[in-house]
């Protein structure tokens, strides 16, 4: 059994630094807008053991969208040992009732290549053209209405 909890940004370290930051300085995992009141972290715990998986959600436009209230997803991240077994989804599921329940119109986020199938399962479309991270690789904007 697992549950899905509000945590504090530094919390996500512990995921997103071998998920999404491996080999890098443990400096990388902090986002811009992590500690801003309008930014809710998630982490999605076993009952006995820790932390698990986490997302971060922002409350961001994007210029792609005309939707007045949007938020971005950053930090989707399940350890290795969890993977395929559901906790992305539960995650996302969460972070989507998160920006309904705070009148959200859109929400959208950064997918790395390699994640477009997770998403499209869950509804999200891709937009605009391939871009490049920085050393992290090809990136598409994914994007649903809520």
């Amino acid at each position: 059994m697992f549950t899905v909890k509000i945590i504090s940004p530094t919390e996500t370290f512990a995921v997103r630094h071998p998920v999404l930051r491996p080999g890098k300085p443990i400096e990388t995992c902090i986002f811009d807008g992590d500690a801003l009141p309008t930014t809710v972290h998630f982490g999605i715990f076993h009952e006995s053991g820790p932390i698990a998986g986490v997302v971060s959600v922002f409350e961001a436009p994007h210029t792609f969208f005309t939707e007045q209230k949007q938020f971005q997803l950053r930090g989707m991240a399940v350890l290795a040992e969890y993977q395929k077994t559901g906790l992305g989804e539960q995650l996302v599921l969460a972070a989507e009732e998160y920006a309904r329940n705070n009148n959200g119109q859109r929400i959208w986020f950064n997918a790395r290549e390699i994640a477009i199938g997770f998403y499209r399962k869950m509804g999200y479309e891709t937009t605009g053209v391939a871009f490049s991270v920085g050393d992290i690789g090809i990136h598409y904007v994914m994007h649903k209405p809520l």
